[in-house]
């Protein structure tokens, strides 16, 4: 597809192409608007090796569902990709909203009637050796996303307080073979932990030194005891951060959850 030039006054500019970002630009396209979607190449979903849950696409690799999509997208004239990064965006026009003008790495410039941000949001991982490196394949932040695939075998809840203790209670659905590991005080009431009991789901507060791994495996989570607790797999609730500071250059409301 062919990019709009710079003088072009588009209807909607689309930051972002996963999912949202595509599908946005399908109806958007069915609409009979003029669409620029600009795609800087990194999806979230980049390190795992399915996408699970999807109707019609379940176990598809990311970038293949990406692929189909943009496929779809070809018999949209209307419908023009750009790839780059977007580090600017700004109002332009006498009211706000009125028109917007982006800016990209390479420095070219488009304006549009509206802008939709579809830039979704990054993980901040726990500090601990090995969390980063199993992200997407040993290391899961969603039990209807993944829990299938480890379905019945040893797991681990990274976590503490209510955040851990939901978890926990999510994952007996899977698994029956479960530990909570808190990395420190679960701060969690008497009632919580006779919970877990009640669940069969051991509670291991020391301090964590690393995930351990073998061939891209996880194979156990070491402790700073030098014990380490054979596990499949652990499930954490990363903190989420937008992966793009448009909204915050927009002047958008940004919740503690890194939501707008």
């Amino acid at each position: 597809m062919n990019t709009y030039t710079s003088s072009s006054l588009l209807d909607v500019i689309i930051v972002g192409a996963g999912p949202t970002g595509l599908s946005a630009a399908l109806l958007l396209g069915r609409s009979r608007k003029q669409v620029l979607v600009i795609d800087s190449g990194q999806p979230r979903n980049a390190v795992s090796h399915a996408a699970n849950g999807f109707f019609s696409r379940d176990g598809i690799a990311p970038s293949e569902l990406l692929q189909i999509g943009r496929e779809q997208l070809h018999k949209y004239k209307n419908v023009r990709f750009q790839t780059g990064k977007v580090i600017d965006a700004k109002p332009l026009g006498t009211e706000k909203g009125d028109r917007f003008q982006i800016t990209l790495d390479s420095g070219e410039q488009f304006t549009t009637r509206k802008l939709l941000l579809a830039t979704g949001v990054t993980d901040k991982l726990p500090a601990i050796a090995g969390f980063a490196e199993l992200w997407g394949t040993g290391v899961f932040h969603c039990p209807y996303c993944h829990g299938w695939e480890v379905q019945d075998q040893p797991l681990a809840i990274y976590g503490k307080g209510a955040t851990g203790f939901e978890m926990a209670q999510h994952l007996t659905g899977w698994s029956r073979d479960l530990i909570l590991c808190s990395n420190g005080n679960a701060e969690l009431s008497e009632d919580q932990r006779n919970q877990l009991s009640m669940w069969g789901v051991e509670l291991r507060e020391e301090k964590i030194a690393r995930l351990e791994q073998e061939n891209g495996a996880l194979t156990g989570i070491a402790l700073t005891t030098g014990e380490v607790i054979p596990q499949h797999g652990i499930f954490v609730q990363p903190q989420p951060h937008q992966h793009s500071e448009l909204a915050k250059q927009l002047g958008c409301n940004l919740a503690d959850s890194g939501a707008v």
